[in-house]
């Protein structure tokens, strides 16, 4: 967390995020959002009348928002249909030019939890949003103030 900030121009825009499935670049992604759950367990301990919790495991979810331009991602779960469960590596950049670097995480053994076949409306932009799961991440870069 933030011990001082110097200037509001430091606070990170999304504007400058990116977005890369299995390596490809997806330029129409328009958010993202990845987050690890903790799964607990109600610990009660005697003398103590609020219950705590413990840790028991962890899940990875997450989901993209992309403009609809193609059939990319159906054309990447393609096999779907024929109970193929595809895998991807995601990876998310954010590198604001007025902060201080990059932050970058990868997600391992990413499977998206739906395929939005169609989904329209007149005199509406066309968006798409994507949610999945996955099992590992790995922080690649971090940003550090200097």
């Amino acid at each position: 967390m933030a011990q001082t900030i110097d200037t509001a121009k430091r606070v990170i825009n999304g504007t400058f995020g990116e977005l890369w499935i299995d390596a490809e670049k997806v330029a129409e992604c328009t958010a993202c959002q990845i987050k690890v759950n903790k799964n607990k367990e109600t610990i009660n301990l005697c003398g103590q009348f609020m219950s705590d919790t413990k840790a028991t495991s962890g899940n990875g979810t997450g989901s993209l928002t992309l403009y609809h331009v193609d059939s990319g991602l159906a054309q990447k779960l393609a096999d779907l249909q024929s109970g193929i469960d595809r895998r991807f590596t995601v990876i998310s950049k954010l590198k604001d030019p007025d902060s201080w670097g990059a932050e970058r995480v990868a997600v391992y053994n990413v499977s998206f939890d739906d395929l939005t076949l169609a989904d329209w409306q007149a005199a509406t932009v066309g968006r798409v949003t994507a949610p999945f799961t996955y099992s590992h991440y790995e922080l690649l870069d971090q940003i550090t103030p200097a």
